[in-house]
């Protein structure tokens, strides 16, 4: 019994003496000067916002890699570089879109799904276009109507949730596409258009040249007319209208750095930390500025991951650390879904990614991470974050949807416990919008001091986890907990 109650307490002073030299390596190499520079550079008005496949985007990547050089991070084994090359298809803007339904036309029209088209036929009116909705009706060969959303819920974010399953529903009766009726006001119509109508991007899948040709529409019905329209007839006959999209390949860069491990065993598993670099350009002039910076999103998620590799080049971990920073994050996460098909080192290796991504903080005693309770290193991040005087709590706002909406989902649906660290948020109100991919997002609005602290905490817990002896895994129940069992053979 004596014995046992010494050995525990040896591995306790033993735990806390590692704990305290993990700390005073961190103060060692997390500089705030440091912190600052990097992000002044990256949110300059010179790159421009940083937009995916743009000369200021490789600028941004080419600066990245160096830094990683510069901390000794081992580039890519296979290519002796750090840039992992990302192949894009980049889609034009709509350039003319319109629908004539009973006699009106409509020209507020937003595109999911950009294809070209010029239809004169038929449409079947379907309410909300869920699967109760096509019972003993046959939409072969024409066009689905149906309004955005559900019966229960309307709002834009979760009808966008909605519109995959409704289009994917469509396609299966046979419909030649599918116009969702929305009622939006004129903000939102414009940062619908912008959003939706603009140049957009995908992956290439060079296995599969066919486009898909499915037709998918949102359309603005202000004054109700095509809902009065088909209050009267289920069907009616619609001309549809769209024009000028075309598509050609393009060609952007994850940066991606190697250091290995320090433990015999372990350091055949991988921790990622990861953030996206990209932003989303030049826009809008507001108050005559048009650079969109991204100093929040995410130049302070990329530096923060840069602190971490400086940190573990420096101090190697027990597990070996992979570190990507991603392009076309804002494109639809589009460098890390390239990733997961084009891993460097397999992916049953990698045994958790730690992201960093940020659209803003309004308070400074905490730091937010999006699915801290869903994975067994919960108390890693915890006790880390608190050694630097911050708290770190769970999403504030799972309305949001903000698990799904950073590269972390695509390694967490291949398996991997994936949870992001953010700035800290107790809600997603105005103090994060004002900045939220607004030109307002720029360096000389941070707030270094609490930065430093971030920083610190962040980099402490990637070495946590990174030496801990039991490997992190999904909390049992969780979403992604039995795609991890599959990918680990567990």
């Amino acid at each position: 019994m004596k014995k046992s109650i010494l050995l525990a307490l040896l591995f306790t002073f033993t735990a806390f003496i590692y704990a305290q030299d993990d700390i005073e390596k961190v103060k060692s190499t997390v500089s705030k000067s440091e912190i600052e520079a990097h992000i002044y550079f990256l949110a300059s008005d010179e790159l421009k916002g940083r937009q995916t496949a743009t000369p200021e985007n490789k600028i941004a990547a080419q600066y990245l890699g160096n830094m990683l050089r510069s901390y000794g991070v081992k580039p890519i084994p296979q290519t002796n570089s750090y840039l992992q090359p990302v192949e894009l298809n980049k889609t034009t803007g709509v350039t003319h879109a319109s629908l004539k339904v009973g006699g009106s036309n409509f020209e507020q029209i937003f595109t999911l799904n950009k294809v070209n088209t010029k239809y004169n036929g038929k449409a079947v009116f379907l309410n909300h276009g869920l699967e109760e909705d096509y019972k003993n009706v046959d939409v072969k060969g024409k066009y689905v109507i149906c309004i955005i959303g559900t019966k229960d819920e309307k709002a834009i974010r979760a009808s966008f949730s909605k519109a995959q399953e409704k289009s994917a529903l469509a396609k299966a009766k046979g419909a030649l596409g599918i116009i969702e009726i929305c009622n939006v006001d004129d903000n939102t119509q414009a940062r619908l258009a912008h959003y939706m109508n603009g140049d957009g991007m995908s992956v290439s899948n060079v296995n599969d040249s066919k486009k898909d040709e499915f037709v998918h529409l949102w359309v603005n019905d202000k004054n109700e007319g095509i809902v009065d329209v088909f209050s009267k007839q289920k069907e009616s006959e619609i001309s549809l209208t769209v024009e000028g999209i075309s598509e050609k390949t393009v060609y952007s860069q994850n940066v991606v750095g190697v250091v290995e491990g320090t433990d015999p065993k372990l350091k055949n598993e991988y921790i990622i930390y990861s953030a996206h670099y990209d932003h989303v350009g030049i826009g809008k002039p507001v108050e005559n500025d048009s650079i969109y910076n991204g100093a929040r999103d995410n130049a302070v998620g990329t530096v923060t991951v840069l602190s971490a590799a400086e940190n573990i080049a420096k101090y190697p971990t027990k597990r070996s650390a992979l570190f990507i920073l991603f392009t076309g994050e804002e494109k639809g996460l589009l460098g890390s879904k390239w990733y997961v098909e084009h891993p460097i080192i397999p992916l049953n290796q990698m045994v958790y990614c730690f992201n960093s991504d940020n659209g803003g903080y309004n308070d400074t005693s905490l730091a937010t991470i999006i699915g801290l309770g869903r994975t067994t290193a919960e108390k890693d991040i915890i006790n880390s974050v608190s050694q630097f005087g911050l708290k770190a709590i769970d999403d504030p706002a799972p309305e949001q949807g903000l698990f799904d909406r950073s590269d972390n989902v695509n390694f967490a649906a291949k398996g991997i416990p994936a949870p992001t660290f953010s700035m800290g948020f107790s809600a997603f109100d105005e103090q994060i919008t004002k900045y939220y991919h607004q030109v307002t997002d720029n360096p000389n609005t941070l707030d270094y001091d609490y930065l430093f602290k971030f920083f610190q905490s962040y980099v402490l817990a990637c070495r946590s986890i990174a030496n801990n002896p039991d490997t992190p895994f999904w909390v049992e129940g969780d979403k992604y907990y039995e795609a991890g069992k599959k990918l680990y053979k567990k």
